[in-house]
């Protein structure tokens, strides 16, 4: 674990931390992201910290900024709490940061998504390794690993998900190792896991890797254990999401620091709004703009004391109803959105959950 005791005399004054979370229409998702704020908060009492959704919920992430310039900062860090770096964490947040800044005249300094480095697969590995204990009949050579992550029509952050696979299968030593997404791009989780089937392994361990519960994390859960059920003489075991464990909440801090001592350096190399990605070639120098202005704060979801439970009210329910059926952002389009494997296969969902 690191510890921030040391390092809380070395933040200047006047500096606050904004924590900026996607949002969601999931009650208990939204629980999760606060409880990892609030053990963001107790790794750094001294500093201010506030958090903000791009989508959906309160507060928004202009409000954030409201409360720590009322509370007298004049030096923001923001850090997308997001696993990897794609269209929300390159175009949607920045754009809602640079506004502010320039309205506001406040300085905000945009930290690094979680990404990948040995905390965080470490985070994944302890998911794993909890449901190994749990089930220990079978060797791992015998045990095929399958990562569900959420999907971009970014191949860099999709690529990033394969090479948690990997680090994973080489950790523990499985005896293959799969990557599949819940929406976007391919192959997603029911057809990738009949695909895996092929391979003739008689147990799964499937590992979510998503921050926190919600519509995603169910579809994963859901269309796994329609193969499940088709497939009895497979045992399929499902590992938790990350959620709070304690090196994902290392690395929020180690996120910080980079800022605070001028090591935060973003991935351009493979990016596909900087350099010509094959198949992505189009996309360079798309204009950085958010495309959630029309779900900003839209939901009034709460959780402000133990003994009482977030929930949508009358209201919330009705507006979702009325207004997020089949909505869209507008981002540029996915090339790859017939792939046999991918988005052609959820048209029959509400497109409001691809």
């Amino acid at each position: 674990m690191i510890s921030s005791a040391s390092t809380i005399n070395k933040y200047p004054l006047n500096i606050g931390i904004l924590l900026c979370g996607h949002g969601s229409r999931d009650p208990i998702a939204v629980k999760e992201f606060i409880n990892v704020v609030d053990k963001i908060k107790s790794r750094i009492p001294n500093i201010p910290v506030a958090f903000g959704f791009l989508e959906f919920n309160r507060p928004i992430i202009s409000t954030a900024l409201d409360q720590l310039r009322n509370r007298g900062v004049e030096r923001v860090i923001a850090l997308p709490a997001m696993l990897f770096a794609a269209g929300h964490t390159k175009n949607d947040i920045p754009a809602v940061l640079n506004k502010y800044s320039a309205e506001n005249g406040l300085q905000i300094q945009y930290g690094r998504e979680l990404g990948l480095n040995s905390l965080m697969i470490g985070a994944a590995g302890a998911r794993v390794k909890e449901i190994i204990e749990s089930n220990p009949s079978f060797p791992l050579t015998e045990t095929l690993l399958v990562v569900a992550g959420r999907g971009s029509s970014d191949p860099d952050a999709n690529s990033n998900v394969c090479k948690i696979t990997r680090m994973l299968v080489e950790g523990f030593g499985f005896g293959w190792g799969e990557t599949v997404f819940s929406g976007v791009t391919f192959p997603l989780v029911e057809p990738g896991l009949r695909h895996s089937l092929k391979l003739g392994f008689k147990r799964i361990i499937l590992l979510p890797y998503f921050l926190f519960s919600g519509i995603l994390v169910n579809r994963v859960r859901d269309h796994s254990m329609k193969v499940s059920n088709e497939n009895p003489d497979v045992k399929f075991l499902h590992a938790s999401y990350l959620s709070d464990q304690d090196l994902v909440i290392d690395t929020f801090i180690e996120r910080i620091h980079e800022v605070l001592n001028g090591e935060n350096f973003m991935n351009c190399s493979l990016c596909k709004y900087r350099s010509n990605l094959l198949g992505f070639e189009s996309e360079v120098g798309y204009e950085q703009i958010s495309h959630h202005d029309h779900v900003e704060g839209c939901l009034d979801i709460y959780s402000d004391s133990e003994d009482k439970k977030s929930e949508f009210n009358n209201e919330n329910k009705s507006f979702l109803e009325n207004n997020l059926e089949g909505h869209s952002h507008k981002h540029f389009p996915y090339p790859h959105t017939e792939h046999p494997l991918g988005p052609v296969t959820l048209r029959s969902l509400n497109n409001s959950q691809i």
